[in-house]
């Protein structure tokens, strides 16, 4: 059976939390790791996150759950912990806030993708979907205005990051050794994707389009609450993947794209 990790980073997240672990606990595919990892709160997170993981203990469907609480050094020093720990096939993060769109997701990705027809060390180093936006309370706002290509390649991202992090399943064995860095604040997500899509590609591995909306993405975060940083920051990141002078251009035609749209 091919097993999914799903690994939520939390710290004082009770207010958010509860849609993102009923969304895991109500997954019918029952191959599913879920890891907690905390950077010891000081809200009622903690003791959100061991209800379910009794209610997960204790239902028919139950997933495996562990929590980890302690101090880290940022969301991303939080998700290599996550990293190092999990275990399934495909590892994918799923923040507080942030939730499956529907009960078969998992199954639906497991069939659509057919995954069980690959060999072990044949199947595709990355599978990637479609992501809406919702609000604070978890209301559909709107679909993702960057969407994911028919066919992705490490180099897709020089047109930014078309397939959000919450959609975007990368296979374990590749993840775990392509680490966060963590001198980036807001962007090592972006540059990790670019890391294990270039890996999987000089492995001779697939990318495997999805085709369908796996992930509820909450649009307040980090990202959005320092926006012009993290858009310093990003730059950067594609700089140091794909040269300067490409990143120049293609940011000169980011602007002219948003003038144009408005």
């Amino acid at each position: 059976m091919i097993r999914f990790t799903v690994i939520t980073i939390t710290y004082n997240a009770e207010k958010v939390l509860e849609r993102t672990l009923q969304s895991v606990l109500h997954q019918t595919y029952e191959g599913v790791e879920h890891l907690i990892i905390d950077g010891a709160s000081k809200d009622g997170t903690i003791a959100m996150a061991e209800a379910y993981k009794q209610q997960s203990d204790a239902s028919e469907n139950g997933h495996k759950v562990i929590i980890k609480s302690e101090p880290d050094h940022g969301i991303y020093d939080a998700m290599n912990k996550g990293l190092s720990q999990a275990y399934g096939d495909y590892v994918v993060y799923m923040n507080a806030g942030d939730f499956f769109p529907q009960d078969d997701t998992l199954e639906q990705i497991v069939h659509r993708c057919k995954l069980t027809e690959y060999p072990s060390e044949a199947l595709p180093g990355v599978l990637y979907g479609n992501t809406n936006i919702v609000d604070n309370e978890g209301r559909f706002l709107h679909p993702r205005r960057l969407q994911p290509p028919a066919h992705l390649t490490w180099r897709s991202f020089r047109h930014g990051m078309l397939v959000c992090h919450q959609a975007f399943y990368a296979r374990t064995d590749i993840a775990k050794n392509l680490q966060y860095n963590t001198h980036y604040r807001f962007s090592a997500d972006v540059d990790w994707c670019i890391r294990v899509m270039h890996e999987t590609e000089r492995m001779g591995l697939p990318l495997y389009n999805i085709n369908m909306v796996v992930a509820n993405y909450t649009e307040e975060g980090e990202t959005t609450r320092h926006h012009q940083e993290s858009l310093r920051e990003r730059y950067r990141v594609m700089a140091s993947h794909y040269g300067q002078i490409s990143t120049f251009f293609m940011h000169c035609w980011f602007v002219v794209r948003s003038v144009i749209s408005r």
